[in-house]
């Protein structure tokens, strides 16, 4: 592994967009967004008075399921779900902010030289398959997020005693394929640093040695927006990453939060979601960028000198 590659790894909802990636889908179906998450926020407890213990973070999944199997959300499958992904809208500055990232590299003769790229990810707690379906899935190289199934792979194993009855399958979504939680968003920062997106061969959990890893996370940048990104940010600031912190421009709760994670030591900086060319955000990024292109630049650099040794000269009494 030459680790000339950079890594700008996004998080989704009030990075990327305004808001949550959902919120096509309670409008298509009239569902009053505020009543769904209500439901959602008391399910651990209600659950917990069961003697059942489940994840606060995705057991939203189970309930788009529960409201899909009840017809609330009818037909909802993920052909759906990526087809209501069009309907996102970002923040000013996106999609133009992935490509002026990657023309930074690729643009530079002296980065081409040692073939350094810049590669785009997005880890979210939301759907991926919105955010394939949105206009910015052209534009990055990988996304975890969670996914659905809606045909379960049936067993083969024999009932003697009694045969239960068929269930029909209905192509909509009924089971949890995948599921990334604010913890477990730290696994996909892992699997960048190994290039298990890359080789498969590789497990995340596989042995590694620092110098065969693919993209160090040192040549990482983060980018989200609030305090359910922790985990995230302390991976990437104890090992030598980069991270940076947004907040809507019009609220000044989201500009506390952020405030809060640089004086707590979270992350590196912070400014506005307004990645437009100028501003704040939009530059600080470009200079990162720039700065670890550099770093990975003279390394490299310095490899090949150094391997170089000193050719034969005339010897001369």
């Amino acid at each position: 592994m030459e680790q000339n590659v950079i890594a700008v790894i996004w998080d989704f909802d009030k990075t990327l967009i305004k808001g949550y990636m959902q919120r096509p889908i309670f409008e298509k179906y009239d569902v009053d967004e505020r009543l769904f998450w209500d439901e959602v926020n008391r399910l651990h407890d209600e659950y917990e008075t069961q003697g059942i213990k489940v994840n606060k973070e995705t057991i939203y999944l189970n309930h788009f399921i529960t409201c899909a199997n009840q017809g609330i959300f009818k037909d909802l499958n993920n052909s759906l779900l990526r087809e209501l992904g069009q309907e996102l809208e970002f923040y000013n500055g996106i999609p133009e902010i992935f490509v002026d990232l990657k023309n930074i590299v690729e643009k530079d003769e002296r980065y081409r030289k040692h073939s350094i790229t810049l590669e785009h990810y997005i880890v979210s707690t939301g759907l991926s398959e919105l955010i394939k379906g949105s206009k910015i899935s052209e534009y990055v190289d990988g996304i975890w997020g969670c996914e659905f199934i809606e045909v379960p792979i049936k067993s083969n194993i024999e009932i003697k005693e009694y045969r239960k009855n068929e269930v029909e399958d209905n192509g909509i979504i009924s089971q949890v394929g995948y599921a990334i939680d604010n913890t477990t968003k730290t696994r996909a920062i892992f699997e960048i640093n190994k290039g298990v997106n890359k080789f498969r061969e590789i497990d995340v959990n596989s042995k590694l040695p620092y110098n065969m890893r693919r993209v160090p996370i040192e040549n990482m940048i983060y980018i989200a927006d609030g305090p359910s990104d922790v985990p995230v940010f302390s991976v990437l600031k104890q090992n030598g990453g980069t991270t940076f912190a947004v907040y809507a421009e019009d609220s000044q709760e989201e500009f506390h939060q952020v405030e809060r994670l640089r004086t707590d030591g979270r992350v590196d900086m912070y400014g506005p979601a307004n990645y437009s060319r100028g501003t704040l955000t939009y530059m600080w990024l470009n200079k990162q960028v720039r700065n670890i292109a550099e770093r990975i630049y003279f390394r490299l650099e310095h490899k090949v000198l150094s391997s170089v040794s000193k050719p034969p000269e005339h010897i001369t009494d």
